[in-house]
């Protein structure tokens, strides 16, 4: 009886699972949120709570994930990643962003900051496009949003997490984040060790410069998948901790540094 529980469980999660793939988790984005709003200047932390109300960088993080089931909103579905060709070199993915008008993670965070600088803007697309920004800019920090074309930033590869049916985007998305069993306040004091150079470093990149350290990422772990169904369990989480840890964390920063420069 137990096993058959068991077997009824499992085919459970791979009906449900694929519905799941989007962006970071909820855990994943309230942390890059939470970093974001630990390097506000005092400028930005009035203007962005202006806007948000009692809402935190790190609630407002997941709204554009909340919204999905409402129809109104499918237009955004293109906002929160983008697709290139895997194999390219740092100038050509340089190029390729900045000859880019599809609808994609890059053409509008560009599209949403120069809104965001608009005095006049109605207070209703404010916080629409604050909320946007905050999770997209998340989002492209998780380096299958800047994966490949041909398999969907790795929704198309079936793996394996803990024996457990998942595709790669998945883990990415949710598993590695989610396993660390930490709220994400708790996550945030873990990871959040910058010094005021490394902060004034990584705010200086451009915005192409994100995408590319995301895409450089991803080579890696597509390169890392050598199977269908490739299991992947504690050795994988053990190898790339680290790299989930600088991602979440470069987002927060990279985040905190756009919103100082369009809330000054």
């Amino acid at each position: 009886m137990h096993s058959y529980f068991k077997r009824i469980l499992v085919l459970s999660l791979c009906f449900y699972i694929p519905l799941q793939s989007g962006a970071w988790s909820l855990l994943g984005h309230r942390i890059v949120g939470q970093i974001a709003d630990h390097y506000l200047t005092p400028a930005a932390k009035v203007q962005v709570g202006k806007i948000l109300g009692n809402e935190s960088i790190a609630m407002a993080s997941n709204w554009p994930d909340f919204i999905k089931s409402d129809t109104n909103y499918n237009y955004l579905s293109t906002w929160h990643y983008i697709n290139i060709k895997g194999g390219m070199q740092y100038a050509d993915v340089k190029s390729f962003l900045i000859a880019d008008t599809a609808t994609d993670a890059y053409t509008k965070i560009n599209f949403l900051v120069k809104e965001l600088k608009k005095r006049n803007l109605p207070p209703k697309d404010k916080i629409l496009y604050l909320r946007l920004l905050i999770h997209i800019v998340g989002d492209i920090h998780q380096p299958l949003h800047v994966g490949r074309p041909e398999d969907r930033g790795g929704n198309s590869i079936k793996v394996l997490w803990f024996n457990v049916p998942y595709n790669l985007h998945q883990v990415w998305d949710q598993q590695l984040v989610n396993s660390q069993q930490l709220s994400y306040t708790e996550y945030t004091k873990a990871i959040d060790f910058t010094t005021k150079a490394q902060r004034a470093a990584l705010q200086k990149e451009p915005m192409y410069d994100w995408f590319w350290q995301s895409y450089q990422v991803a080579e890696k772990i597509y390169a890392d998948v050598k199977m269908p169904d490739e299991k992947l369990g504690y050795n994988y989480e053990f190898k790339y901790i680290e790299t989930l840890n600088q991602q979440l964390l470069k987002g927060g920063v990279h985040l905190a540094g756009l919103l100082n420069t369009i809330f000054k």
